[in-house]
Parts: structure tokens; sequence; C-alpha cells
């Protein structure tokens, strides 16, 4: 091309007809992509806001998912909280029915009333409501005897042994040497029988087997002692010795008013040789006398027959020993009367029926029952009586063991029985042929079988209840099982939202306090009352959660419109930064177009003038 030349205007309109070219090509991109700004060439500023808008604006739509994610997420927990709400609804209702129905078993029994009764005839219920523990029931009225008494109105005082007479002398420690003629005595009276020498030379000392004859212990001197006391006819048996350390004492083996020993000072060699010896034998202390054995003499009549008891150390020692012997010496004696009492008095109780009247007496009845010993003097009342249907009735009807587990009632002289249990109820003193007659037969009332179906279908319902927790989950994620969920709001990350249940704790029957419960929890009113406050409480806790979980719901769905509009505000801002006005670029376009075909035009003008050389040929 550099080897061509042309014209001045032929080279204008060619240069004319490029830029033309170059703003068409310009105009149809814009047109073509609708952006007036399609690089950072076209306009920088523009061109770099607007891409950080339209970043900001992708950030957030992906953000848009998650929060979708988070309400499905809330609505399948919502979606459980109902099902569980109909699920306690249905609990509830199976208890309230549970408590209106009250298709108790009942069994109409013969009273027998004609036979003459023992007292002893009872009418025993166990099972059921009542437990294991029976309660019974007499069948038969006591009468209106009175039982003889004696209460005892001061401690037993119980008898003593008799002590032994005692005598000591004081021994000073000093060696003492017994030659071959050195002596000392010492005499003796046991119980005034009369003195009795004893003496100690070399021999006595030797015959311990002490061979350097020397005293010189207080247990030297006791061992010599009473080797010669059990040498001596008269003191064998009727004496011993001891010491302390300090003294020796002489007690009497005897017993009884009057047992003594008498001591004699012990004397030293009568030549002098030896007056040591003496001083063993210096300052006798006086002695006691023994103390006789103190007995207890009591006599206890029915009326009938009279028992004389002497009470002793060794048969009535105290107050326990002693009730039991008495008891030992009244039977043995025919004398109808029981020995009781507790602690340290002994108490008497005649026949049961007060068919005699108990007196005690004799020297010592005050050292055994006190001086003022409460009696009662028995009555002979009305004989015992069968109890009418009517009193029965009564009766069970007010006994406290059995309020709200037995009802009973008068079936036209028969006494109808209504088991108010779920369990079967046993009751005892029925004969085979159905007559309440106190026999040892048993027969028994079938539970109430539509509160026990009742209680399967609440365990059921429970049961169901921990399904419906466990199946509440979306994307994996189960806010009824205890499980967090996070939502993030901004590109940022620094607004987010936290879901999970109060405390973290799972929605299930545990978390409820529902507990699985037999058929026996639905046998009182006041137990089905009870379970229907806790299905309450457990239908206000789910309410509850109910509500703080559409309280997040709210708070999520308003956040995700927000978030919405924001995107739609920043893509339409970045796009007023870079979109062409298509009606301004479609006038441009045809503007060039026009301009094109002039500068077409006008290039073909110059050529043709450029051409006009040729006609010189």
């Amino acid at each position: 091309m550099s080897d061509i030349t042309l014209s001045a205007g032929v080279r204008q309109n060619l240069l004319s007809l490029q830029q033309t070219a170059d703003l068409m090509s310009q105009t149809q991109n814009r047109l073509a992509t609708g952006k007036e700004v399609n690089s950072a060439l076209d306009n920088p500023t523009n061109f770099f806001t607007s891409s950080s808008l339209q970043t900001r604006a992708s950030d957030l739509s992906s953000l848009l998912d998650s929060m979708s994610n988070g309400i499905k997420t809330l609505e399948a927990a919502d979606n459980g909280l109902s099902a569980i709400t109909n699920n306690l609804e249905s609990m509830q209702s199976t208890l309230r029915q549970a408590r209106q129905d009250k298709s108790f078993k009942t069994t109409s029994y013969e009273v027998d009333t004609g036979s003459s009764p023992t007292g002893s005839e009872q009418l025993s219920f166990s099972g059921g409501a009542v437990g294991s523990t029976a309660v019974d029931i007499d069948l038969v009225n006591a009468g209106t005897s009175t039982q003889s008494t004696v209460t005892a109105s001061a401690d037993y005082t119980a008898p003593t042994a008799a002590t032994s007479g005692v005598n000591s002398q004081t021994y000073t420690a000093s060696a003492v040497a017994y030659g071959a003629t050195d002596t000392s005595t010492i005499s003796i009276n046991v119980d005034g029988a009369g003195a009795e020498t004893l003496t100690i030379n070399q021999a006595a000392v030797q015959a311990v087997g002490d061979n350097d004859s020397t005293v010189d212990t207080i247990d030297e001197l006791t061992d010599v002692l009473n080797n010669l006391i059990g040498a001596n006819g008269n003191l064998s048996g009727n004496v011993v010795a001891s010491n302390d350390g300090t003294n020796i004492t002489f007690t009497s083996q005897s017993t009884g008013s009057g047992s003594s020993v008498a001591i004699t000072a012990a004397v030293g060699d009568a030549d002098g040789a030896n007056a040591a010896n003496t001083t063993f034998g210096i300052g006798v202390n006086s002695g006691t006398d023994g103390d006789a054995a103190v007995d207890r003499a009591i006599t206890i009549s029915d009326g009938t027959n009279t028992a004389s008891i002497t009470l002793t150390s060794a048969n009535a020692g105290d107050a326990s020993t002693a009730r039991t012997y008495i008891q030992s010496q009244l039977t043995a004696n025919n004398v109808n009367a029981t020995v009781g009492g507790s602690g340290n008095r002994i108490d008497l109780a005649g026949a049961a029926d007060g068919s005699n009247s108990l007196t005690v007496g004799g020297a010592n009845a005050n050292d055994v029952f006190g001086s003022s010993a409460t009696t009662v003097a028995g009555v002979a009342g009305e004989a015992a009586a069968a109890k009418t249907v009517d009193a029965l009735v009564a009766e069970i009807n007010s006994h406290s063991s059995l309020d709200g587990k037995i009802r009973a009632s008068n079936d036209n002289g028969k006494l109808r029985i209504e088991n108010q249990s779920t369990q079967d109820l046993d009751i005892g003193g029925v004969s085979s042929s159905g007559t309440v007659d106190g026999s040892s037969s048993t027969t028994k009332i079938e539970g109430n079988d539509v509160r026990g179906d009742l209680a399967t279908q609440f365990n059921e319902l429970k049961d169901q209840l921990d399904k419906l927790s466990d199946d509440a989950s979306f994307n994996g994620i189960n806010l009824l099982r205890g499980d967090n969920l996070q939502i993030t709001f901004n590109e940022t990350g620094t607004s987010t939202l936290e879901i999970q249940t109060k405390e973290g704790a799972a929605v299930n029957a545990a978390a409820l306090k529902l507990e699985t419960i037999d058929a026996a929890k639905l046998d009182a009113d006041s137990d089905i009352d009870a379970l229907i406050g806790q299905v309450g409480d457990a239908l206000n806790s789910i309410r509850s959660q109910s509500s703080a979980f559409g309280s997040n719901l709210s708070m999520v769905e308003n956040r995700q419109d927000f978030t919405q509009s924001m995107i739609n505000t920043l893509q339409t801002g970045a796009d007023n930064l870079v979109l062409a006005d298509t009606n301004e670029e479609a006038a441009n376009m045809l503007a060039l177009q026009t301009r094109q075909q002039l500068s077409s035009t006008a290039l073909s003008l110059a050529s043709q003038q450029d051409q006009a050389v040729l006609r010189l040929f």
C-alpha cells in the first residue's frame, strides 16, 4: 500500500469511511451486548464499580439458597411439632377416656351371719390397687368384755445375791530373811469359827520355791499365806489371800449374813533376833461382814388358781428375765394370765374375754409392780357376733387403706365388692361356694380391661411421639433432636442466626417428662388427673417451642426478602453504570449508516475526479 499514491480527496474520504466503520462496529457491539461499558477501556470507574456490585449481588444470591434450606428445615421441624401436638392431644384424650370409664368388675357374696363366730374370722383384700400387703376386715364384733390388767406403776427392783465378808492387813514390802529358828505368826478367824494360827518360817517360805528363805515382795508373801491356808484343815476352802500391790486381803469363801474374816496382827520372832518380821503385820484394816441374798416373793391369782413365785438374782436378775420366769410359773400353776410390759416395767393381762380378774400380792409385790400398780378387773360382756352386711359395707368404705381401691355396697342382702383397679383383686375369707365366712379359701375379681387397654394405647402413642421427632429432619438437620441450624445473612459472615430448641434439648418423651405407664397407673382417678396434667405441661412446652420456631422462621423469611431486594438493587445499580441506551445507540447506528453511505458516495466522487485524466486519451 505504501507504493500506491492516493489523492488527498480519496485519502480523506477513505479515512472518514474507516472512522465511520469503527464507530459502527462499536455501536453494533453496544447493541449486541446491551452495555455501553464492556471493558475497563470503555470506562474504568464504571466498569470496576459495576463489577464490585455484581460480585456482591452474586454472593448474596448464593446465600439465598442457604436461607431457603433453613426455611425448609424450620418447616420440617414445625411439621414435626404439629404432629407431636396432635399426638399429645390424642394421649390426653386417651387419659380423659380412662378417667370417665367406670366399668369396674363387681361380684356379690352371701355373708354367713348365722354360724357361731370365734372372733377370728376375717375378710382379706390383696392384689389389685390394694397391693401385696393384705388389708383385713374383721367379720365379727368382738363383744363388750373388759380384760383384767395389772399395770406396773414403778420400775422393777431386782433381787440381789449374797456377798462375802472381807478383811485385810497392810504389808510393808521389805526383805525379811528367815533363818532356821526365825518365825512369824498370823491368826485368822473365819465366820467366828475360831482363830487359826499360821506360822511363817524358813520351811514355809521354801515350800513355795524360795530357796533363799527371804520374803521380799507382797506377791511372795501372798503365795506363802495361801500355801499355809491350804494346809490348814479349818481354813482351806473358807478363806483366800490376795493383794493389790499394797494390801493383803483375806476374803471369806462363804456367803450369807455374818460371813467375816477376823485378822490378828502378825507377830515376829519371840527372841527379837528378827524384829523386822513385824513390819508386815502392823495396821490391820477393819473387816466387813457379807450380805445375805435378797429375794422377791410375790403371788399372782386369777380368782381360781394362785402362783406363789420367789424371784432370785439367778432367775430374775433383770426385768426381761423376770417376765420370762413369772410367765413360766403362771403356766405351771394354771393361772390364766399373760406377762407383758416394756423397758423395766412388768405388766399382767388376764383372759381376753374378761372372764377373770387378776390380783397380785406377796411381801415384795411393791418391788415388782410398784406401790400403786393400776388394776382393771375383768368383766365378761356380750358374746362375739357376726357383722351385718351394712356394717361390713360401712367399714370397708371407711377404711383408709381401701379408699379409692375397693367399693362395697349392699346388693339385696349380699355384699357386693367392686374392684376399682385394672389388676385382679384377691379376696380371702370367701368359701368355694361364694359365701363370706372367714374360711381359708380365696376368690378373685378381675380388673378393669378398658382402662388396661387404654394404658397400652397411651404407651403406643408415647412411642410414636419419639418416632415423629426422629423423622422431622431436612437435609440432614433435625431441630427436634437438638441439632443447631446456623443461617448466614451477609457475604462477610458477620450477620448470622443460630436456631436450636430451648436449652439444646431434644423434643421427645423423656424431655417432656412422659413415661411408659402400667395399667395400675390408671387405677385411681387422682393418678389419671396427674397424668393429664403432665401431658398438658408437655403440650404447653411444645406450643412454646412452636412459637419460638415460628419467630425464627419469620426472621429468616424477612431476611430472605431483604436479601432479594438488595440483590435487585445491586444489580440495577451495576447495570446503570454499564448498560447502553439502545434508542440512542440505534439512532447512532442509523446515522453512521447514513454517514457510511455518504462517505462511500464521496469516495466514489473523489475517485471519479482522479479518473478525469483518462479523458485525454
